[in-house]
């Protein structure tokens, strides 16, 4: 069953469920974002909201945390540029017409999803619109990106690739590839009979990876189109995604997470134990963290699937996780920030079949993992 996990804190300051939680590349920072229509930031060191970004006119959709620069979207069809160290905000970014989904802040650009079915392309620094990508039929929900450092190096696709690749997956039921330098669709991915809730971008093998309300996880060549595989054995929507050293974690309605191997599509592992659908993953040192409708966080053992440990005291659905040091970060429509102590969660060691990848693929949308020193919090 696993043992139960202590809390370290919980930080109750919003007035609304948390929709997302994004940790700072220096792992210093963390910022989340509410149905109340602010963000907070949080310092790692002691837990205490440091912080509060005020302005949106609606509820906050997603975050995203930077070192120098907190980025928020919103309901209110805006995107807002924030100053980590004295709160103030920055610059407005305005010019979608409905419910700003996601956004991505890499290559020195910010990316934008929308309900009005367009994803954008911004100057970070003027806040103009630098390209409009239009050709989804429905909703834009996810986004990932690939520089043109991690494409290949072909003189004849050197002006298309220029820019990178920006890839969106849609509730029309297919992901798009773009190139960002001239706005053009790049490749079509046909193949899901289902919206398309969450993507995952190996930048290495140039493969999008794709969960559906199909129930199912697609592999696609985003050079050429091409779908590689597809992940067929869940009983529900798939509704998160994480791959981490050539293994594809699934989350999904039908209460179960799924690891595969990337390479093959072959299933090795199911982590069941839930109560309610797994709304959110985070690979870290081995250990796999799960939230669930059930409100409840879970830690397993990756390697042999055993569950160590269960996180009970939210009340609601767990929408996102992070981990920093040891400690583990939850945050809930109920409202809450819990940190949680992960101390103690021993790993098996590695298979000797399956050698760790040379580098981590985890690009989940845009939030980062840090691999830090323990911060100085103690259960309470």
């Amino acid at each position: 069953m696993g043992s139960s996990g202590s809390a370290l804190r919980v930080c109750a300051d919003h007035r609304g469920g948390i929709n997302w939680l994004s940790l700072s590349p220096d792992g210093q920072r963390l910022l989340t974002g509410s149905e109340d229509g602010t963000a907070r930031l949080w310092s790692t060191a002691d837990g205490r909201c440091c912080a509060l970004l005020q302005g949106h006119e609606s509820y906050v959709t997603f975050c995203q945390l930077e070192d120098e620069a907190a980025f928020t979207c919103s309901a209110d069809c805006t995107i807002r540029r924030w100053d980590v160290r004295t709160g103030q905000c920055r610059q407005v970014y305005r010019g979608h017409t409905s419910i700003v989904n996601r956004i991505l802040v890499a290559n020195n650009q910010l990316f934008s999803s929308s309900y009005d079915r367009t994803a954008r392309a911004w100057t970070v620094d003027k806040g103009q619109v630098s390209k409009e990508f239009r050709g989804h039929r429905n909703c834009v929900l996810t986004l990932a990106y690939s520089a043109p450092k991690d494409l290949p190096s072909d003189p004849c696709l050197e002006a298309a690739m220029g820019g990178g690749l920006l890839v969106t997956g849609s509730t029309d039921d297919t992901a798009k590839v773009w190139q960002v330098a001239s706005g053009c669709c790049h490749q079509t991915l046909r193949g899901h009979t289902g919206a398309v809730l969450c993507l995952v971008l190996d930048v290495s093998s140039h493969t999008a990876f794709t969960g559906s309300t199909d129930a199912t996880v697609r592999a696609w060549d985003i050079l050429s189109g091409e779908q590689l595989r597809v992940f067929r054995e869940h009983q529900g929507s798939v509704i998160c995604l994480e791959l981490t050293d050539r293994l594809l974690y699934t989350g999904s309605a039908d209460r179960t997470v799924k690891c595969w191997l990337a390479d093959t599509g072959e299933r090795v592992r199911t982590f069941p134990a839930h109560r309610h659908s797994v709304s959110a993953l985070k690979y870290h040192a081995g250990t796999l963290f799960t939230g669930s409708g059930d409100a409840c966080a879970r830690a397993f053992d990756a390697q042999s699937g055993v569950l160590q440990r269960v996180f009970r005291g939210h009340t609601f659905v767990i929408n996102c996780l992070q981990v920093h040091g040891q400690v583990l970060y939850t945050a809930s429509h109920d409202g809450a920030l819990r940190l949680w102590d992960v101390r103690g969660l021993q790993s098996a060691p590695p298979s000797p079949r399956r050698p760790a990848a040379k580098r981590s693929l985890s690009r989940l949308f845009s939030n980062k993992v840090a691999c830090a020193a323990p911060v100085s919090l103690q259960p309470a």
